[in-house]
């Protein structure tokens, strides 16, 4: 699960990480007012005004700007709500921005250089433990970075029994090429990012830029957090903060459905049981010349009912061109997978789009004798190399 900028510094803040004073809003005739409110907190007279949206490039888009005065938090917080924002992540499409976050100025005067650095800490799968990637070169894309300058991307392998030690956050900070209160500041701030990190059951957590502020301060600028959904259970009060306006409705759906549906950008449906034969069955429809439309596994007890509810979601999508139902009955039955199919076109009326279906395994004699019967038009196959190619037949029509 996504969460906004200010959803991410609102966690950190209660695990200690230094973060900028904030107000969040959803009406611009309050901004004067919440920026007021800000600027009594910390005396700043410079303000960051930030659209809410699950995407990176805000800046780029038009969706940050930096006011210099109330008159302009209030002119420029009446731009940005509403707005559709489009940016490098966004599409063409753009999201609209319902939310904004009004931030206190970090570029206050000092007696040190301010520094805009990368820090992120996410799982590195090639050894199983978690792991904190960081450079120096803070405030632009990391890909660029890491690119053009891969020496300056460091990483630290943190083991989970110990969790960072003092000696990977000083080394952090000497990579950082820190000094004095900034190296010390550094020192601290690491462990309460981490714990921040595994007690949310964070699967990522990217800061960019992490802040090196004029009087030393490390503070979180910009925070892009992701939470495990599995985890969820164990934090209700986050589980709330999902914004579905930021979600593809289609996937909203699916998920109160209990399917695991991603929307992808291809013409052929999938309907599979099990996350690794739904991976060989996109593998299928790519090497049949087609291009799979979405990712969807209705589990391994697959009722009829679900299987009608996976159907009305593929068809929403109107680049679909035909469906492939592969389905190995293990703990599924086939002959509840083939009655969905029945119900479903029952049900949701004429399915204009062909369909190929491939059962096998429990009870699939039983299942074909129930499409059979049905007398509907639907392609059947034994083999995934069969489907493969009625998959290829059909494309070509």
């Amino acid at each position: 699960m996504n969460l906004h900028e200010y959803q991410g510094k609102s966690l950190l803040k209660k695990f200690g990480v230094p973060v900028p004073e904030i107000r969040v809003l959803d009406n611009a005739s309050y901004a004067r007012n919440a920026a007021g409110e800000v600027s009594e907190k910390t005396g700043c007279t410079i303000w960051a005004v930030k659209a809410q949206v699950h995407a990176g490039g805000r800046g780029k888009g038009g969706g940050v700007k930096i006011a210099k005065s109330l008159d302009e938090v209030e002119k420029y917080a009446g731009e940005i709500l509403g707005m559709q924002l489009v940016t490098p992540q966004t599409g063409p499409k753009g999201k609209k921005v319902r939310k904004i976050l009004i931030e206190q100025g970090i570029y206050y005067p000092g007696d040190h250089e301010p520094a805009e650095l990368y820090m992120s800490v996410l799982l590195n799968r090639a050894t199983s433990r978690n792991m904190i990637m960081y450079s120096p070169r803070g405030g632009i894309d990391i890909e660029k970075v890491a690119e053009e300058t891969p020496d300056q991307i460091y990483t630290e392998d943190i083991d989970p029994k110990t969790g960072i030690l003092p000696f990977q956050a000083r080394r952090i900070a000497f990579n950082y090429d820190l000094k004095g209160d900034a190296f010390k500041n550094m020192v601290k701030f690491l462990p309460k990012l981490y714990n921040a990190y595994i007690n949310t059951d964070a699967t990522l957590l990217e800061i960019n830029p992490l802040f090196k502020a004029s009087d030393n301060k490390i503070l979180v600028a910009d925070t892009k957090m992701v939470i495990d959904n599995s985890g969820l259970y164990r934090h209700p009060d986050i589980a709330e903060m999902r914004d579905f306006h930021e979600e593809d409705p289609v996937e909203v759906e699916a998920d109160n459905y209990g399917l695991n549906y991603i929307k992808l950008d291809g013409n052929v449906g999938c309907m599979v049981n099990g996350a690794g034969l739904a991976m060989s069955t996109m593998d299928i429809i790519k090497l049949s010349g087609g291009e799979p439309a979405n990712f969807l596994d209705v589990g391994g007890s697959a009722s009829a009912k679900r299987v009608e509810q996976a159907f009305s979601i593929i068809l929403k999508d109107p680049s679909v061109k035909t469906i492939l139902i592969n389905i190995f009955g293990g703990i599924v039955r086939c002959d509840r997978v083939a009655q969905g199919i029945v119900d479903a076109y029952k049900n949701i009326g004429e399915i204009k789009v062909p369909i190929i279906v491939r059962l096998q395994g429990t009870n699939a004699k039983e299942a074909k004798n129930i499409i059979d019967d049905s007398g509907l038009k639907v392609h059947s196959a034994i083999l995934l190399k069969e489907a493969a190619e009625l998959i290829n037949e059909v494309l070509k029509k």
